[in-house]
């Protein structure tokens, strides 16, 4: 019915919904809604711990002669800051999901 798969890109679990929301009944939902805000409440410690590794990155770059090099650890930034951007996504989404459900 569900299920929360690993994303390594994110770092996070997510969710994985086989039905749309509302096919789920209120148990169901309010399993899924727990599990999720477990998850979700870790977001912020995982964007902390990617914006450290920008920042050891950044410090690489400062001091990177090397052109080859200084564009690899721009792209490297650039995806870490994209990931970061996606979990911010991920917590503001499911965050108004779980509004709903309370209400």
């Amino acid at each position: 019915m569900y299920s929360f798969e690993f994303d390594g890109r994110l770092g996070i679990e997510i969710p994985e919904l086989q039905k749309d929301w509302g096919k789920y009944d209120k148990k169901t939902q309010e399993e899924i809604l727990m599990k999720w805000e477990n998850i979700r409440g870790n977001i912020p410690d995982r964007v902390r711990e990617l914006e450290q590794e920008i920042n050891r990155k950044q410090a690489l770059l400062n001091n990177e002669n090397d052109f080859k090099k200084s564009c690899e650890l721009n792209r490297e930034i650039a995806e870490l800051a994209s990931t970061i951007n996606d979990l911010w996504l991920w917590f503001r989404s499911h965050g108004e999901v779980s509004a709903k459900i309370h209400l």
